[in-house]
């Protein structure tokens, strides 16, 4: 068993994270997480309304007596997101830590706080990660080049935007994008982090509510089969390697070009309802992170967590004492 400032701040028995998942992040997979050992998180804004995220809660706690969490991601939208009353039903159904991203989650602390509930911060840098601690958040995810979704800006790998947190915070540091073996959670531990967040090797699971074809193509896919798109409009994300991401790609380099020309390609719904729910891999923009290359089958969330703390046990007890030749 490896415990870490994260197991004990969070009571759970391993030091391993399923962030919140837009479409993804519901009872069926975040029960099997918790039931596993980790900290998983449902997605409040996968749910149409704060009376919907209360049921997931209930449904979820039908499913595991264990620790799980709310992911709440505050962005600008088109059309007004209740936020106030989202938090409220976080609150209201007693859910004790809550992963924030987006936005700065300054608003949302003072309620979160006095309802006892500890707020995890995701950053793609270390000045943001600065900021939102010096607001009182409990722990940072920072999340490194290699990650699904928005990596920010800065294009600053995890090997390196890992231990620069470390150094420049006082909370625990979870490391996020491009982990998904037990060689990867050592690696982070190594760098000073306190537990890894999973989010494409927990896609690839038998509990994950996505299409049998998403789940096969991750095994399928390499290192290499993903791409940065929306680089051009300052909204930088890694997603899958597909026609309809490389035609993203494509036409954004055209001199002029706006969100408008490829926003019927990148539609999130065109890629829920397309990938996600009936498994056409060229039909839709979806997500997925450069540890593509590091998963070879899909297995139950339970086998994954088991094997990846058997795995780190033996990368820090045997694979580690036959390559150091020696230490004085």
């Amino acid at each position: 068993m490896i415990r870490t400032d994260f197991t004990e701040l969070f009571g759970v028995e391993h030091p391993i994270l399923c962030g919140g998942m837009t479409g993804l992040g519901t009872a069926q997979l975040i029960s099997a997480v918790a039931n596993a050992g980790a900290l998983g998180f449902l997605t409040a804004l996968t749910q149409p309304s704060p009376e919907a995220l209360a049921k997931e809660i209930a449904r979820t706690r039908e499913l595991t007596d264990k620790p799980f969490g709310v992911n709440l991601t505050i962005l600008p939208t088109i059309s007004p997101v209740p936020y106030d009353e989202y938090r409220a039903a976080i609150i209201e159904s007693g859910i004790t830590v809550v992963e924030t991203a987006g936005s700065s989650p300054e608003p949302h602390l003072p309620d979160f706080h006095a309802a006892g509930v500890k707020v995890i911060h995701k950053a793609t840098g270390v000045r943001h990660a600065v900021s939102a601690a010096n607001k009182g958040v409990d722990a940072i995810s920072i999340d490194g080049f290699e990650c699904a979704g928005h990596p920010g800006e800065d294009d600053v790998p995890g090997l390196v935007l890992i231990p620069a947190a470390v150094a420049a915070l006082d909370i625990p540091v979870i490391a996020s994008g491009g982990i998904a073996t037990g060689a990867g959670l050592v690696a982070a531990l190594a760098l000073g982090a306190s537990a890894v967040n999973m989010g494409t090797r927990f896609i690839a699971t038998e509990e994950a509510p996505v299409h049998e074809n998403v789940k096969k193509q991750i095994v399928a896919n390499n290192e290499r089969d993903t791409l940065i798109v929306f680089r051009e409009f300052h909204n930088s994300a890694r997603v899958a390697r597909n026609s309809i991401s490389e035609q993203i790609a494509e036409i954004s380099k055209q001199p002029g070009a706006t969100f408008a020309d490829i926003a019927h390609l990148a539609s999130g719904a065109r890629g829920r309802d397309a990938v996600l729910a009936r498994g056409e891999m060229e039909e839709g923009m979806w997500w997925a992170s450069q540890s593509q290359g590091l998963i070879n089958d899909i297995d139950s969330v339970s086998n994954v967590v088991n094997t990846i703390m058997r795995d780190a046990l033996a990368v820090i007890t045997t694979r580690l004492a036959s390559t150091v030749v020696s230490v004085s």
